[in-house]
């Protein structure tokens, strides 16, 4: 992670990000890309991402651009609230 003065430390973004009713399930990657599932649509999405502080800007790999913020814990992407999937115990 870097630091960037206006933002603070990068936050740690990486791991399965998905919707309170699981339809949307995506994932951040620890080399930059996501793979966003919708339903039974698999990588319906795909592109990479960059993170400033607790933004994130991403790049979906047809050009498509779209921005997300971490707020207590929470992923707000676009309409979209996402919660970190924690790995079964």
């Amino acid at each position: 992670m870097t630091a960037d003065s206006a933002h603070g430390p990068d936050i740690d973004v990486v791991g399965m990000w998905v919707t309170a009713d699981g339809h949307i399930r995506q994932e951040l990657r620890a080399d930059g890309r996501y793979d966003e599932a919708r339903g039974t649509r698999a990588s319906a999405y795909t592109g990479r991402y960059t993170v400033t502080g607790s933004h994130i800007d991403y790049v979906d790999d047809t050009g498509f651009t779209a921005t997300g913020d971490v707020r207590d814990g929470v992923l707000h992407h676009e309409h979209l609230v996402l919660y970190r999937e924690r790995p079964a115990s």
